[in-house]
C-alpha cells in the first residue's frame, strides 16, 4: 500500500475551489480547518479564500523553524476542534504546517503558491533549530493545489528553483543505484520511476517559467518527487550528493546561502562530472544545459562563491548526511583534488560558452 494525496489538482483557478474540494474529498465537510498562511503573499490570499471557507480559522506562520510549527501546533490545539490543518504558501509555510499537523494528529492540505522545492507533496518536513537545519519525517499531505495563477505571482527565481529540484533527480538516482551496485543498499523501483519520470519531463520540455504548460508539468514533477520519497520511505530518489553539497553551503556560509533549487542544480551538475563514464557526462550535459536554460546558476561564481569557497563546500558535503552513499563518498577526494575538480567543471562550462554575461545573483527573500 502506497499512501498519496487523495487529490492533486493543479491548474489555473484551483484555489477558488477549495472549499469545494476539501468538502468533496470528505477532508471537511464544512470547511472547520485550520489555515496556516506566511506572512508576505498569505494575507492577500487568506482573503481570496475566506469566502469559500467561512469555518475557518487563520494562522500566520513566522519562519520556517520548529519553534514556529510547535507555536502553530499549539495555538491550533487552543482553538476548536478542527478537521484538518491547509498549509497556504512556499516551501517554509508547508514544511511548519506538515510538522504541525503531525503534531496535531490531523490531515494536512498543501496549497502552494510557488515552486521553488519538492516539498510540496513529499513527507519531509526541513526545519531550522538551534542546530542549524533538521530534516523530519511526517505525514505526506493528503491534498495537494497548485493554483497555476497564484503561482505565476511569485517571483520568477523561486520557480526557476524548482527546476534545480526536479533536475537534480537524475544525479541522486545516480548515487542510489551506486550504492546498490557497491554495498547492495536496497533500491525501490517505484520510487526511481516516479523521480525519473519527474526529471525528464522537466529536463526535456521546451517551455520557460511563463508558460502555462511548463508551470504545470513542473508542479507535477515536484509532486511525484515527493511521491518518489514516500514510496521509498525516505529522501532517497531525490536527494545525493547534489544535496550534501547544497548542505554544506548552508552549513559554511549561512548568510550567503542561495535558494535551495539553485544549490542542488549546481550541486548536481558538478557531481555528474566525478563520474568516468559517458552516461555521467551526458546527464551532466542534460542538467547543465537545462539549469541554463532557465537562467539558474551553473557556475560557482553565478551563486556568488569563488571556485575555492564551493570546492571547500564539497569537501564538507560527506559530512552533512553520514551513512548515506554518493559519488562524493566512493571517490573519496582530498581537498587539493576537490579543488582541482571544480576548477576542470568550471572550464569545461567556460569552453562551451554557457557562461553568463552577468554573473552577478541576487537573494531576494521569497516566501518559502
Amino acid at each position: 500500500m502506497i499512501t498519496t494525496p487523495v487529490v492533486i489538482d493543479v491548474r489555473r483557478g484551483a484555489i477558488d475551489d477549495l472549499g469545494d474540494l476539501l468538502a468533496d474529498q470528505r477532508i471537511s465537510a464544512g470547511g472547520r480547518v485550520a489555515v496556516a498562511v506566511g506572512p508576505r503573499s498569505g494575507a492577500r490570499i487568506a482573503e481570496a479564500v475566506r469566502p469559500y471557507l467561512r469555518d475557518a480559522d487563520f494562522y500566520t506562520v513566522e519562519g520556517g523553524t520548529v519553534d514556529a510549527a510547535l507555536r502553530l501546533a499549539a495555538d491550533a490545539r487552543a482553538g476548536r476542534s478542527y478537521d484538518a490543518i491547509v498549509g497556504i504558501g512556499g516551501g517554509r509555510v508547508l514544511d511548519v504546517t506538515k510538522f504541525a499537523a503531525a503534531r496535531l494528529g490531523l490531515p494536512m492540505v498543501a496549497v502552494a503558491t510557488n515552486l521553488a522545492h519538492d516539498g510540496i507533496g513529499s513527507p519531509v518536513s526541513i526545519l531550522d533549530n538551534d542546530a542549524g537545519r533538521g530534516s523530519y519525517g511526517v505525514p505526506a499531505p493528503i491534498a495537494v493545489v497548485v493554483d497555476l495563477d497564484v503561482v505565476r505571482r511569485a517571483p520568477a527565481r523561486s520557480i526557476r528553483a524548482g527546476v534545480g529540484e526536479v533536475a537534480s533527480n537524475l544525479s541522486a538516482i545516480a548515487d542510489w543505484e551506486l550504492s546498490r551496485r557497491l554495498h547492495g543498499e536496497p533500491l525501490d523501483g517505484l520510487a526511481v520511476t516516479f523521480a525519473r519520470t519527474a526529471a525528464e519531463a522537466v529536463l526535456h520540455h521546451p517551455g520557460t517559467v511563463a508558460d502555462d504548460d511548463f508551470l504545470r508539468v513542473l508542479a507535477e514533477g515536484l509532486v511525484l518527487s515527493g511521491l518518489a520519497m514516500v514510496v521509498a520511505g525516505s529522501t532517497r530518489p531525490c536527494s545525493g550528493a547534489c544535496h550534501e553539497i547544497s548542505h554544506a553551503i548552508d552549513l559554511l556560509y549561512p548568510d550567503r546561502a542561495g535558494s535551495h533549487g539553485e544549490q542542488v542544480g549546481l550541486g548536481a551538475a558538478f557531481a555528474s562530472r566525478l563520474w568516468d563514464d559517458r552516461e555521467g557526462t551526458a546527464r551532466g550535459d542534460l542538467i547543465v544545459e537545462c539549469l541554463h536554460r532557465h537562467g539558474l546558476p551553473i557556475l560557482p561564481e553565478e551563486l556568488g562563491f569563488s571556485v575555492e569557497e564551493f570546492a571547500s563546500a564539497v569537501v564538507r558535503a560527506p559530512d552533512t548526511r553520514p551513512g548515506r552513499f554518493t559519488i562524493l563518498e566512493h571517490r573519496n577526494l582530498d581537498k587539493d583534488a576537490v579543488l582541482s575538480a571544480v576548477h576542470a567543471y568550471v572550464h569545461t562550462v567556460q569552453t562551451r560558452g554557457l557562461r553568463r554575461a552577468d554573473a552577478t545573483h541576487e537573494h531576494p527573500a521569497v516566501d518559502r
